[in-house]
């Protein structure tokens, strides 16, 4: 399986290999996790299993996905804003939103969940 990652806006893509009888569930997405502190960990939701997460602090400048949205993967859903730098953030896989954890204009820190999928 092919994925896109997009860190600090620079694109990689990459290889993953998937065991085709099992089914593959995305676990939470932390990047550059060492600036993130236990507490941050522990108020993302114990339900967000599937999810992409802020690789770092900033402000939510766009969302533009919903509730209920199908994506595929590459999908920019959020626009993070940092240092008049925007960052945007995509989705690793082929899914669907299940919930939108922040909303426009809100700051959010490195390791914050942003987006929950099903």
């Amino acid at each position: 399986m092919k994925l896109k990652v997009t860190v600090n806006g620079v694109a990689y893509d990459i290889e993953v290999e998937v065991d085709e009888n099992e089914k593959p569930q995305l676990g939470a997405i932390v990047i550059g996790g060492s600036g993130v502190s236990a507490r941050q960990t522990a108020s993302v939701p114990a339900s967000v299993v599937n999810g992409v997460t802020a690789p770092l602090s900033g402000s939510v400048s766009k969302i533009l996905v919903a509730e209920g949205d199908e994506i595929k993967a590459g999908q920019v859903l959020v626009v993070l804003e940092a240092m008049k730098m925007e960052t945007e953030i995509t989705a690793p896989a082929d899914g669907k939103v299940k919930a939108l954890l922040v909303t426009q204009g809100e700051s959010v820190q490195g390791g914050q969940a942003l987006v929950e999928f099903e």
